[in-house]
């Protein structure tokens, strides 16, 4: 940037509005997230969080507001054009091929990013290019041993290691990630929490989480939605200690270490 100022957000969205007809799912809610934060959105059912992440991630269009990537308005863009400007996605059901193997289905997605398909005749040079990408890849996610498993003999928490391989494939800049421990055991939470953290440090992730152990394992920043609107929005132990926040959704035992 010149004149040497701040970066922009990664994401920001302003006054951000979406109505079912009488129903009001997001009500004004404006969120900054940094370059580089692990920023956690939570509340309790019916907040509005799948609603703002549909918002930002662009399969649900707004009602009013604006959403905003790395400075550039995108509130009209369809999810296709966003993941083209940095931001990928992760869904709350495994959006995988359940027959291929797990390397197939990173490298699927690493050739979609590339432009290129399978061809008779491919090209070698590119074709070790995809498979270095699918290796470093599944390194990230911590599934090398894994490469020749069908996607389908693979754990719960497997498939959600795998979902963020695929999600990378595309080189993002912001990840969202949504309710990504959901459903699985104890260790595999641990294991998928140890992967967030391991991430590069140059990729922001903006997850919807239930669980409020892996929220305040992995989250530098909060916002809380209650009802809809925009309850609280600071730094983990600001928000731990906020009695509007204790009273309206976190249970006071559960914070108490």
């Amino acid at each position: 940037m010149s004149g040497g100022g701040p970066a922009p957000a990664a994401i920001e969205v302003r006054d951000l509005t979406r109505r079912f007809g009488g129903l009001c799912a997001v009500d004004s809610v404006s969120i900054s997230v940094e370059p580089g934060a692990r920023h956690a959105v939570i509340g309790s059912n019916g907040a509005g969080k799948s609603t703002l992440f549909a918002l930002v991630a662009g399969a649900q269009r707004p009602t009013s507001g604006s959403v905003f990537l790395g400075g550039v308005e995108v509130t009209r863009l369809p999810e296709h054009r966003r993941a083209q400007r940095g931001l990928a996605r992760t869904f709350q059901h495994a959006n995988l091929f359940g027959p291929a193997s797990v390397a197939a289905n990173v490298a699927l997605a690493v050739r979609r990013w590339l432009g290129c398909g399978y061809r008779p005749w491919p090209d070698r040079r590119r074709e070790a290019a995809v498979g270095r990408r699918v290796a470093q890849l599944l390194e990230t996610v911590r599934l090398t041993e894994r490469a020749t498993t069908p996607a389908a003999g693979l754990s719960h928490g497997e498939r959600r290691q795998l979902e963020v391989a695929v999600a990378l494939a595309s080189q993002p800049s912001v990840l969202l990630l949504d309710e990504p421990t959901a459903g699985m055991a104890a260790p595999e939470t641990r294991r998928f929490v140890e992967l967030v953290a391991a991430l590069p440090s140059t990729l922001t992730v903006v997850l919807v989480e239930h669980d409020l152990e892996v929220v305040f394992g992995i989250a530098t920043h909060l916002s809380v939605l209650h009802l809809g609107r925009l309850l609280a929005d600071g730094e983990p132990e600001q928000v731990r200690a906020d009695p509007a926040v204790r009273a309206a959704y976190l249970d006071a035992r559960s914070l108490v270490s």
